[in-house]
């Protein structure tokens, strides 16, 4: 049986994105001069480079004057801001949402996930995860004593889709996994998931009865025109075994308030509850009135902020292949990129140390989406754009000084 040390030793927040000040930095032996520059923290978007949806702060201030109406709301959230959000979800994922027992607002979308996971994952469950994907899906898992599965997904080397490997996948579900869980576009790579993928995963899971749960965050950022596939609107699995987490967060620069929501299996949904009811009680009062603004932004200013994201993205894409030794994918979705760096003689942790006193640039070790990932850094490119290429320019020299 697990210790309650082992339990918690599995969730280490040292090296976590936005922890970068707890490393120790006394044992680093630094080399050369640093780096000016204006500091950049690519462990986490940058909310003051965007400003968010027009209105979201009165929204927030009507809730505040509604008072105690607001401040209480039912644990799965206010009813009227419920009926709304079923709405448009339902509208943006292909599927129609029953208010009454398909829906649940949470406490951003890290808050979802772990209601999700404490909804459905028992000591000993098999889940299968993707390697490279988001940090605290392996984390999750392990606290909440499932066996980890984990399955490749060879993204540097696809042309078409994520890489993930389908046929390990099949693989998994047939000995034993319960429970399928994965982002897309994906957290680290921001790679998107084709068609043929979805349908295929879809399928797999109805024939071997698992519940999937697909954690979409970023899929109303999508870039170059890209189509993109709602795993719900497919109708190809029982809804019952499918749960979808979503949230307003960089894309509209609402990270602040901590607001998400999952939809799906009215089963998941209500465990979920129960659990919310003794974690968090609800997602924060006031803050669910800034629903109100998701999904109905002005015209055109959706179509504007992703622009000036791939624009962002295209020049730090560009930065990196001009580099001697790199191998990054261009993303296709999301905030993120996950660059394959040259050899160096420094361990990754000791690399973002070093970028981060250097520099003053903070990255995320990739060693937190797959202990494999010992050469590779994640970097959240929502920031101010001529900051951003400069402290990209930085981390190469960077990577340059410390080259084997």
């Amino acid at each position: 049986m697990t210790s309650i040390v082992d339990k918690f030793s599995k969730l280490g927040v040292t090296s976590a994105p936005g922890q970068e000040l707890l490393q120790k930095t006394d044992e680093l032996e630094l080399r050369g001069l640093s780096i000016q520059g204006e500091p950049v923290d690519f462990s986490h978007g940058d909310v003051d480079a965007f400003p968010p949806i027009p209105g979201t702060k009165e929204s927030f201030m009507n809730g505040f004057d509604q008072g105690a109406e607001q401040a209480y709301t039912a644990y799965r959230g206010k009813q009227d801001i419920l009926e709304m959000m079923a709405d448009r979800l339902g509208s943006f994922t292909g599927a129609p949402i029953e208010v009454s027992s398909d829906i649940i607002l949470t406490p951003g979308t890290q808050g979802a996930l772990f209601l999700a996971m404490g909804a459905n994952v028992a000591r000993g469950d098999k889940v299968a995860i993707v390697e490279p994907d988001y940090f605290a899906n392996r984390k999750l898992t392990e606290f909440f004593e499932g066996e980890l599965v984990a399955v490749k997904m060879d993204y540097l080397n696809t042309e078409e889709g994520s890489g993930l490997d389908l046929t390990e996948l099949e693989e998994s579900f047939r000995d034993g996994v319960k429970l399928f869980l994965f982002s897309n576009p994906n957290n680290p790579t921001g790679v998107i998931y084709s068609s043929q993928e979805i349908n295929t995963i879809a399928t797999l899971a109805e024939q071997y009865g698992v519940n999937v749960i697909v954690d979409q965050l970023y899929s109303r950022q999508i870039f170059d025109g890209r189509s993109y596939t709602h795993l719900r609107g497919l109708g190809v699995m029982n809804p019952d075994n499918l749960l979808t987490i979503i949230g307003p967060s960089k894309t509209e620069s609402l990270s602040g308030f901590r607001l998400g929501a999952a939809f799906g299996s009215p089963a998941m949904i209500e465990r979920m509850e129960k659990l919310q009811a003794i974690v968090s009680l609800r997602t924060a009062g006031y803050c669910q009135a800034v629903y109100a603004n998701w999904f109905s932004e002005p015209e055109g200013w959706m179509v504007e902020r992703i622009a000036q994201h791939q624009a962002i993205r295209d020049d730090i894409h560009a930065l990196f292949n001009a580099a001697d030794g790199f191998q990054v994918r261009l993303p296709e979705g999301g905030s993120y990129l996950f660059p394959q760096i040259p050899k160096i003689d420094l361990n990754i942790l000791d690399f973002t140390k070093a970028l981060r006193l250097q520099a003053a640039v903070s990255v995320t070790a990739g060693t937190e989406f797959g202990p494999q990932f010992t050469n590779c850094f994640r970097i959240n490119f929502s920031q101010d754009h001529e900051a951003a290429g400069a402290a990209i320019a930085r981390t190469i020299e960077i990577i340059n000084r410390y080259r084997i």
